[in-house]
């Protein structure tokens, strides 16, 4: 039989759980996301879903990367990076890929799948080979997002990842790539290429799909990351230019998140995190 005082405790304790579950679901869910979501050197970006998907609706790759400029300045500026612009879809370059994985040929052309970005399959692909076959590489897709944003220039955001090896899919058992899980190392592959090939004149962040550590995309394949898009401003005319890019800042409380977010990706790594 409960006494009163035992009533009344376990009343009090099941209030504070209840309380400390609320705050905890505003917080996660509301005012966090809200505190951290930022498009302050981008506004045209706000409110895009920032994840693509697959030609059959599954969630693919997130959005990571982006670049300001023409289409052509674009093309340019990664060719100059040593990016290889990605061959179409054909039954040619499908063969192609295939020869490439099996009997590891040099491919470093070979096509990407479409993912889709707001209804669009991807404007653009590149690729960076490691290795001597297909099986291996850094690719990025591109999509235009805006004609013209804050610098009075076309936005471009992009999905960067690296092709681990060729497998099949966990969903529906074609072949594919499985990529790498820390997609933010990829995202930094690229800037870092521009950077070094002195293709960019500043460098910024805006909100992505939030901090992530067990995303899946279309193929199943585990992904993490900080949530952040960094794009880059590229110099007019793909011009080569000598100064390091200017790293715009993000708002106090996003420099906060990413610390944190450091430390908990840090040991997630440590541990196998998304293998």
């Amino acid at each position: 039989m409960l006494t009163v005082p035992r009533v009344l405790r376990l009343q009090f304790w099941a209030t504070t759980v209840a309380v400390l579950a609320l705050i905890y679901a505003v917080l996660a869910y509301l005012a966090l996301p809200e505190v951290w979501s930022h498009y302050e050197h981008q506004p045209g970006l706000a409110g895009r879903p920032m994840l693509t998907t697959t030609t059959t609706g599954i969630p693919g790759d997130p959005i990571n990367v982006g670049l300001v400029g023409s289409r052509g300045e674009l093309v340019q500026a990664l060719v100059t990076a040593g990016w290889r612009p990605a061959d179409a879809i054909t039954l040619r370059s499908s063969l192609g890929i295939g020869l490439s994985v099996l009997f590891a040929r040099p491919y470093p052309q070979a096509p990407v799948s479409t993912l889709k970005f707001d209804g669009r399959p991807q404007d653009l692909a590149f690729e960076k080979a490691e290795g001597g076959s297909a099986d291996r590489r850094h690719h990025v897709r591109f999509w235009q997002a805006l004609d013209r944003g804050t610098e009075g220039r076309p936005v471009w955001l992009g999905a960067a990842s690296f092709d681990r090896g060729v497998g099949f899919s966990h969903f529906t058992g074609q072949v594919t790539h499985h990529i790498a899980p820390d997609i933010d190392a990829e995202r930094d592959f690229v800037i870092a290429g521009l950077t070094a090939a002195g293709m960019l004149d500043a460098t910024y962040q805006v909100s992505g799909i939030g901090p992530t550590l067990t995303g899946v995309n279309g193929g199943g394949d585990r992904y993490f990351t900080d949530g952040e898009v960094t794009i880059g401003v590229l110099s007019v005319n793909a011009a080569k230019v000598a100064e390091a890019p200017r790293e715009l800042a993000n708002p106090p409380a996003v420099e906060v998140k990413q610390s944190a977010w450091q430390a908990v990706a840090r040991l997630f790594r440590w541990l196998g995190g998304g293998r």
